[in-house]
């Protein structure tokens, strides 16, 4: 699981934000903090992997905590979940190496896009010895994404099908349950759960996950952005 630490001093901010990463799969809430130095001791003494960092906090502006990071060479990413929206807070932000920037007030699809971009990118180097075409969907996500689709799947995910499914999801609107997807494909959930799996780990779907009173999970899909391209232009090519 990827560990998360929000430092943002706002409660109920905080307090959604946290929700927003335990509804992401694959990711968990290390922790909270409301200062750049509480933010610190929980860096010093847990494993965190991700930043959620808000840059106006009462004591100090949050970039401070960017560039420090970066100069004790403290191996975290950082995502910018702020309100700040001026020239200089963004190019600091880029500079001091922010993988992605969030302005206030955004919604839930949009932060979901942004963990689910770094979670390809935290999964991609991971691995010992990384190709330049790698290295490609890494610093060019959405081209890379769709050639690594189309090109490359995975063992378990025939070409056949993947255009079955990919046709079925342009036609869908909204959210929607592998339950419904099985049901207009004609595919069984249990293969299709593998689809999802793949689709969403290159950014094409958003899963939302909610619980039922059993406390059993129920995922819910939709196409991102670039989803949307992307299966729009696969299309083009096999008509």
């Amino acid at each position: 699981m990827i560990q998360v630490l929000i430092i943002e001093d706002d409660p109920m901010v905080a307090k959604f934000n946290g929700m927003y990463v335990d509804k992401v799969s694959g990711f968990e809430l290390a922790g909270t903090a409301d200062r750049v130095e509480a933010g610190w001791e929980i860096l010093k003494n847990k494993k965190v992997d991700l930043i959620l960092l808000d840059v106006y906090l009462a004591n100090k502006n949050g970039l401070d905590l960017l560039v420090d990071v970066r100069k004790s060479n403290h191996s975290v990413d950082v995502i910018v979940v702020s309100s700040a929206n001026d020239q200089g807070s963004i190019q600091t932000a880029l500079r001091y190496g922010a993988v992605d920037y969030l302005i206030k007030p955004f919604d839930f699809e949009r932060f979901q896009e942004a963990l689910m971009r770094y979670k390809f990118r935290y999964i991609h180097l991971q691995k010992e010895g990384i190709q330049q075409k790698e290295l490609d969907e890494l610093f060019h996500q959405g081209n890379g994404n769709k050639e690594r689709t189309e090109e490359n799947l995975p063992k378990g995910i025939t070409k056949e099908t993947y255009i079955r499914v990919l046709r079925e999801l342009h036609g869908l609107e909204g959210w929607f349950s592998t339950a419904a997807l099985a049901e207009v494909t004609g595919i069984s959930r249990v293969s299709l759960r593998k689809y999802l799996r793949f689709l969403e780990d290159c950014n094409i779907l958003l899963n939302d996950v909610s619980y039922e009173g059993s406390g059993r999970p129920l995922h819910r899909y939709k196409l991102s952005q670039e989803g949307h391209d992307y299966v729009l232009s696969i299309l083009q090519k096999t008509r």
